[in-house]
């Protein structure tokens, strides 16, 4: 069965937006575990938008399932990486200016620079994974990285506005995931995913985590955390059977 790991980004979103102490994205990782996630993500981004640094050091310290920590390719999260070894380390692409992560990494010609910046992260036994649109020659670009997972960037799919749309973009996901599976890597899948729109993966072979953060914390506004992941957990647990 594939597993759910929640992203607690955006509880950090709602205490800076007052720069206060609360909510706490330590806490709320805590609701999660107890909800039924196997694992936690945190993006920390150069900026410090939300997630800072304290709270991948108490999160790395209190979680008791997997930390997974997105982070840009550059030196000084590569350092974080080594000093923090969480579970897996996933690099995404980050603009400034952006409200959310609005595409894969372009790693097309850039596979040297990506396998030297994994060295030593896999020489610490992380795991690692890169965030891409399906696109095969990304994929292909992947596998000749040494990536163990993809990340497969969903939000397209969840942002069509027609059915006809969707079904084009849920396709090229699908063919991603068959794609990556032949080249031998793992495919997790991520970026807009609700408590709708993920239905679609239902019976879907090949996928190994599921990652969810704005929807869950959307839900967890109004239910509390613990619940809006165990109703997540509970859709998931709906396609093995």
């Amino acid at each position: 069965m594939p597993k759910l790991v929640v992203n607690v980004d955006h509880i950090a979103t709602i205490r800076q937006a007052r720069l206060a102490r609360v909510p706490d994205p330590v806490h709320a990782a805590f609701l999660a575990e107890l909800g039924g996630a196997e694992g936690i993500i945190v993006h920390l981004r150069e900026d410090r938008r939300h997630i800072n640094d304290r709270d991948v050091e108490l999160i790395r310290k209190t979680v008791q399932t997997n930390l997974h920590l997105e982070m840009a390719a550059t030196q000084e999260m590569q350092s974080i990486a080594l000093a923090t070894e969480p579970h897996m380390v996933c690099l995404v692409p980050e603009k400034r200016q952006e409200l959310t992560t609005e595409g894969g990494l372009n790693l097309v010609g850039q596979e040297e620079r990506f396998k030297e910046f994994l060295e030593p992260i896999h020489a610490r036994n992380i795991h690692s994974s890169l965030f891409i649109d399906a696109e095969p020659h990304q994929i292909q670009a992947a596998a000749e990285i040494g990536a163990e997972f993809i990340e497969i960037h969903t939000g397209h799919f969840a942002d069509a506005h027609t059915e006809n749309e969707r079904g084009v973009q849920l396709q090229r996901i699908l063919e991603g995931i068959t794609t990556a599976r032949g080249l031998g890597l793992k495919v997790n899948l991520g970026h807009g995913l609700n408590y709708t729109n993920i239905k679609a993966f239902d019976r879907i072979p090949d996928i190994r985590e599921y990652s969810i953060g704005h929807s869950i914390v959307a839900r967890a506004s109004i239910l509390g955390m613990e619940q809006a992941v165990r109703d997540m957990v509970d859709i998931i647990r709906t396609f093995a059977e």
